[in-house]
């Protein structure tokens, strides 16, 4: 049995102030691409369908017209929800789309049975939990408890699609987590499945052994990202023990990109005439003074600047401005160069110590 695996779709989700539903409607059809050329068994989405537990009105078009093209393609659909999403909204109709093919999860009440395909090896189980959030146990205790609740028979093919924050795992920035290990979820506690489709984390990547896989986000979304290779994962099931897992990669209608120069530098022509200025940047300038109006004069060059940020000597140390002992004999001006040089990890310059001796005079009353 062959199928796809798919996670984090994050519909509706913003870059700052930039929508990227086009780009998500062109990953869309990327997926439907892969799904032509593959001719999978059934597609799993795991979890994070939508960015907010209320999407905006073209995401919900969006994921409308993705599983009506794939319910054409006679190609079953499991999905679940994931902690972005809302459980009621996501299973509303799901009894009547189950004639489509389209299975979603319900809200976790303690209880799932499984959805059952068929191959030339016999059956494959495929178990939905959404997202869940145990209240009075750790996660791997929650999620433990759920699995033996399912009753799973190991000596068939089983396959659990969840969206759960594993021990070991790669993150990034734009992952919902709680800092620390308090939703870990050991891998253990996955034994009795031939394959875990996980959702949650956003870099593709296996945990623990290869049957236990996030399948990474279909796009980038935070400049944490920008060294990830997305794509759709390909998992290939023979008989019991036999998988095979690829990655079909997916390139994106715009890329970001993370620029890091002086001003002079990154404005050179000779410079980003090498980047398509469609994509997203963020840039980061290494010049020791801001330059006026600089995210303005650099999204001239870049439409789509996200962010702009400065890295020199004020901020490549963050400095402890302590309290100075017997300050009424300190000179006023040695207190101010002392402050300046923890602020901005530098001395400071003649003219600006000349400057700042004359305030001092005018309001001491000529004390040097």
């Amino acid at each position: 049995m062959k199928f796809l695996h798919i996670a984090d779709l994050h519909l509706g989700k913003r870059l700052k102030e930039f929508s990227l539903i086009e780009d998500q409607r062109y990953i869309i059809i990327k997926i439907l691409n892969i799904i032509d050329e593959i001719k999978p068994d059934a597609l799993i989405i795991a979890g994070d369908v939508y960015d907010k537990a209320i999407p905006p009105v073209d995401a919900v078009n969006l994921l409308d017209d993705f599983l009506t093209q794939v319910s054409k393609r006679n190609v079953p659909v499991f999905i679940i929800s994931g902690n972005h999403d809302s459980q009621d909204r996501m299973s509303f109709g799901s009894r009547l789309m189950i004639k489509s093919g389209i299975y979603f999860s319900q809200s976790y009440e303690g209880k799932i049975e499984p959805i059952v395909l068929n191959d030339k090896y016999g059956s494959v189980n495929f178990y939905l939990l959404p997202f869940i959030r145990p209240l009075d146990k750790s996660f791997t205790e929650g999620v433990r408890a759920a699995i033996e609740e399912m009753q799973v028979d190991s000596s068939q093919r089983n396959v659990l699609v969840a969206h759960q924050l594993v021990t070991g795992s790669i993150r990034s920035d734009s992952e919902d987590i709680t800092i620390g290990t308090l939703e870990d979820v050991e891998t253990s506690v996955f034994s009795s499945f031939d394959y875990v489709a996980l959702g949650h984390i956003h870099k593709e990547q296996a945990c623990g052994c290869e049957k236990v896989r996030y399948s990474g986000t279909p796009l980038k979304y935070s400049f944490s990202e920008v060294n990830h290779k997305k794509g759709v994962t390909v998992v290939e099931m023979g008989e019991k023990g036999i998988l095979s897992v690829t990655q079909e990669p997916l390139v994106p209608l715009r890329d970001l990109h993370e620029l890091k120069g002086s001003y002079s530098e990154i404005s050179n022509k000779e410079f980003y005439e090498n980047y398509n200025k469609e994509d997203f940047y963020k840039i980061v300038l290494t010049d020791e003074e801001d330059i006026p109006d600089g995210f303005g004069k650099l999204q001239k060059i870049f439409p789509n600047l996200v962010f702009l940020d400065y890295d020199n000597k004020r901020t490549k140390k963050l400095s402890q401005i302590n309290a100075l002992e017997n300050v009424e004999k300190i000179h006023p001006m040695e207190i101010f160069q002392d402050f300046y040089q923890l602020q901005n990890n530098q001395d400071m310059s003649k003219e600006q110590k000349d400057f700042a001796i004359s305030l001092i005079s005018s309001i001491w009353g000529g004390e040097e």
